[in-house]
């Protein structure tokens, strides 16, 4: 299996069946990130350095306007996809094979945890794994510990609270709190801020 056709095959929301050549394929893929997360983990690295080691993990040009605190934390690295002028705080974890899509200037905070996968309720088909995308939007903030589950949306300019469990779409310029997320406020978005 080539990378582009798994891609293609999770990003059409098809199940990864246990066994199978995609899982095989995913787990392939798992051992390749380990490698790169660990050099992009242990030592101290310039920004640039870090920005040329996510280009490797991602398998995508450099992002000259990405900033990376580590360490950072994926299975997959392929289905990431960043937008410019993203920061993405230290601990930061994206369980990427569903695809994780960031919109430009969002701010991802310590220790988030972004989701793409889940299995199967039925006990007998538990290793089948059911890809689903997270689109974060422009501008958009996670607090520190958020956790957003497979297929949600966040629009642009939306607040993550610290601490939340993102379980379903988020609307733009809203702040969302708890466990699960739910609306608490809305942004009043200035022009000049929404033109960024």
């Amino acid at each position: 299996m080539e990378l582009q056709q798994f891609l293609d095959y999770v990003n059409s929301g098809k199940t990864i069946e246990a066994p199978s050549e995609e899982l095989m394929y995913s787990s392939y893929l798992m051992q390749e990130a380990l490698k790169v997360t660990a050099e992009i983990n242990n030592g101290y690295h310039t920004l640039e350095e870090l920005q040329e080691l996510f280009a490797k993990l991602t398998s995508q040009p450099v992002n000259h306007t990405l900033e990376l605190i580590p360490p950072f934390y994926t299975d997959c690295g392929k289905n990431i996809h960043i937008g410019e002028n993203v920061f993405i705080n230290t601990g930061c974890t994206m369980q990427d094979q569903g695809g994780v899509y960031i919109g430009d200037g969002a701010l991802i905070g310590h220790h988030a945890m972004i989701a793409t996968l889940n299995h199967d309720f039925d006990p007998s088909k538990r290793g089948s794994l059911y890809p689903a995308p997270v689109h974060i939007g422009k501008r958009v903030w996670l607090g520190a510990n958020v956790t957003v589950l497979p297929g949600v949306t966040i629009g642009d300019g939306a607040i993550i609270a610290a601490g939340a469990v993102v379980t379903k779409d988020v609307q733009a310029n809203t702040i969302a709190a708890g466990v699960p997320a739910k609306i608490v406020k809305e942004i009043q978005a200035t022009e000049e801020n929404t033109e960024k």
